[in-house]
């Protein structure tokens, strides 16, 4: 019995030596893969010049519309211009009917008369003030008169422009119904741009824009902010920003949906491959990798733009702190690392 029991303990022994070495070994094994060290390349981070702009959407709008129809009705004498012609600033556009004009320009010639020959009598003291001051008075409201009638009968365009529309023709009775033409001025044209109110501050008179249009592929057109509208829009939190194109081409036209880039001034800003930057799983958070003293540091970051495979960073980094672009995916806050070129 006493053998018996000096075996077993025997073998108790031996079993106990051997799972103590088998722990030691894998402590051992587990040990130098702990301090490995990890070979990493960096990038010294630099402050550059950030464009300050925005991508935004619009339609381009004439730069004025002019509705053109007399002030009352009547009969369409000439019709001088189609829809789709160009026509110049005090071109005539159409012709009313012209026996109220002559009529008034009767009255006016009678009254022009009437003023010299009673200007010369009062020069010579023929006639009485008063009766002078009434002829000239006379005058002057014929030739009101006859104006304002020249104006709403012979058309004209204020405004240089293409004909966008004619809504009668030769012969027809002018109903005041809607215009007997509309043009529109289409050199400059312009394009109303809802921007963010967060850039209220930072949209300045002058600052540079730049667009496409997809009825034109290929081609870009610049422009330049003109007003800025003082108002913001409480239900989208924007407010418009109107840009001025020349558009001497006359390529664009009223109507195209444009793709607007705004640039509103440039920030001298820390900026970092857009390969450093790690995303933390389950979080929108933001962060990289800095090697300090040979150990890799995670530090949370605020990213600004994306440009050129570049980001701006707005905090959480300093100039000249070196950070890992290559090698980060299996990095771990504290770990030694090694810089490779």
């Amino acid at each position: 019995m006493k053998k018996i029991i000096a075996i077993a303990l025997a073998t108790a022994a031996l079993a106990g030596c051997a799972r103590n070495k088998t722990a030691g070994e894998a402590a051992q094994a587990k040990g130098p893969a702990a301090d490995a060290v990890k070979s990493v390349k960096v990038y010294t981070a630099a402050k550059e010049s950030v464009l300050l702009d925005g991508d935004y959407a619009a339609n381009i709008q004439a730069n004025a519309v002019n509705n053109i129809a007399p002030q009352s009705g009547g009969r369409i004498q000439k019709i001088n211009v189609e829809v789709g012609d160009f026509v110049n600033a005090g071109q005539i556009l159409a012709e009313m009917d012209r026996v109220q004009l002559d009529q008034a320009k009767l009255r006016l010639t009678n009254a022009e008369t009437e003023l010299a020959r009673l200007k010369q009598l009062y020069e010579q003291g023929g006639v009485a003030q008063s009766d002078y001051e009434a002829m000239e008075l006379n005058y002057n409201v014929s030739k009101s008169a006859y104006d304002n009638l020249l104006e709403n009968t012979i058309l004209r365009s204020p405004i240089t422009g293409v004909v966008t529309a004619r809504n009668y023709d030769r012969g027809d009775m002018y109903g005041m119904a809607s215009p007997i033409f509309t043009v529109q001025q289409i050199v400059p044209v312009k394009l109303l741009v809802g921007v963010s109110e967060a850039d209220y501050t930072k949209v300045k008179k002058g600052d540079k824009v730049s667009l496409t249009v997809d009825a034109l592929p290929g081609k870009s057109f610049s422009g330049s902010v003109r007003r800025i509208y003082p108002t913001i829009d409480p239900a989208s939190h924007t407010f418009n920003v109107e840009v001025a194109v020349p558009n001497q081409n006359r390529e664009l036209r009223p109507g195209m949906y444009a793709k607007v880039n705004l640039t509103f001034g440039q920030n001298n800003s820390i900026v970092v491959p857009d390969a450093a930057i790690v995303k933390l799983q389950g979080s929108g958070q933001r962060s990289v990798f800095v090697v300090e003293d040979g150990v890799a540091v995670s530090r949370p970051v605020s990213l600004g733009r994306h440009f050129d495979g570049k980001y701006e960073i707005l905090s959480g980094l300093e100039e000249g702190e070196k950070v890992v672009v290559k090698g980060q995916s299996s990095l771990r806050a504290g770990a030694k690392v090694e810089v490779i070129d």
